[in-house]
């Protein structure tokens, strides 16, 4: 028979409480009123927020954020499922962004994108089995002058080449 006190928590906001009073006390904060159509504009503001706190976006977070915004969890899915920058699946300690617009891509971030997938054994849009690293790809971050650019969670290196991703790997260490 099983200690009910060391069973695992039901759901990531029962597992991290402090995070979950930390999102209801920011949604408190908020001006929500009747009008949908005014709460449906603080929306992505308190996704970030709510991302910010739990790394990702899965559809319990989703549900509060939708049920105190008195928005339909279809609407907040609509946003979360849209805008690249939100994800609703657990990501790596390190984020690992290739940028694909179209400066990077002629100068080779395809084959800079193919070299990560190949030495982290992921696909795009995917983590390693050790959640270390999740793999991505940007239309543009608006540092052309040094493409091929990636980004490792929100730093950049320029003039990226298939030969130096082994080294920014390593530099994740």
């Amino acid at each position: 028979m099983a200690c009910s006190a060391c069973a695992a928590p039901a759901s990531l906001l029962e597992a991290f409480p402090e995070k979950r009073a930390a999102l209801e006390a920011y949604l408190s904060s908020l001006p929500i009123g009747d009008d949908r159509e005014r709460n449906r504009g603080l929306l992505i503001q308190s996704l970030h927020r709510a991302q910010g706190l739990f790394g990702y976006l899965p559809e319990e977070v989703q549900r509060l954020v939708a049920d105190r915004l008195r928005l339909h969890l279809s609407e907040v899915y609509g946003v979360v499922s849209f805008y690249s920058f939100f994800t609703d699946k657990p990501v790596g300690r390190y984020r690992i962004n290739v940028c694909m617009g179209t400066a990077c891509f002629v100068r080779g971030a395809g084959k800079v994108l193919d070299e990560f997938k190949r030495y982290l054994s992921v696909g795009e849009g995917e983590t390693t089995p050790d959640g270390k690293f999740t793999l991505g790809a940007l239309r543009c971050v608006g540092a052309c002058s040094l493409a091929p650019v990636v980004m490792v969670n929100g730093f950049v290196h320029g003039n990226v080449t298939p030969k130096r991703v082994a080294d920014i790997i390593e530099q994740c260490d």
